[in-house]
């Protein structure tokens, strides 16, 4: 009873969400396997970069929906193309931000903290880079995301 259901509402769903959804190549894929489930709002709502797309469709196909590799890669391509991930947010080295959005151990977040207190704010990266404590390679990984 359940399957049927599911395929009904797939089957009344997947007009309104063709609508909704941008025009694109893997359109008609992306409504024909993920209305299986989902709303054209719920897909829509979410914004991941292609990695985190890839890893949502593994999911999704572990869970039960139905379609070729080709669909599957042309939904990716879709989702990847018209819902793409958010710009990751810039820190700014200065603020409270440090551990949660650069990702350091508290240790780290701590010893910046400190350093900052006794010093005064970052002005370069390479201010940054004399922090005891810090690896400068971690700080290099993470330079697209700093600000000052």
């Amino acid at each position: 009873m359940r399957c049927a259901v599911v395929v009904v509402a797939a089957w009344l769903g997947a007009p309104r969400a063709a609508a909704q959804l941008p025009d694109g190549p893997g359109k008609q894929e992306t409504v024909r396997l993920c209305s299986q489930c989902h709303a054209a709002d719920v897909v829509m709502s979410v914004r991941q970069d292609r990695g985190g797309w890839a890893g949502t469709l593994r999911k999704m196909s572990a869970l039960g929906a139905k379609g070729t590799d080709e669909e599957f890669r042309a939904v990716l391509g879709y989702l990847a193309t018209h819902f793409p991930a958010d710009q990751v947010p810039r820190i700014n080295v200065n603020t409270i931000e440090l551990e949660s959005g650069l990702t350091l151990r508290r240790s780290q977040a701590t010893a910046i903290i400190a350093y900052r207190s006794q010093y005064g704010t970052f002005k370069s990266l390479e201010d940054l880079k004399k922090v005891p404590g810090l690896d400068p390679a971690t700080i290099d990984a993470k330079k697209d995301r700093v600000t000052f």
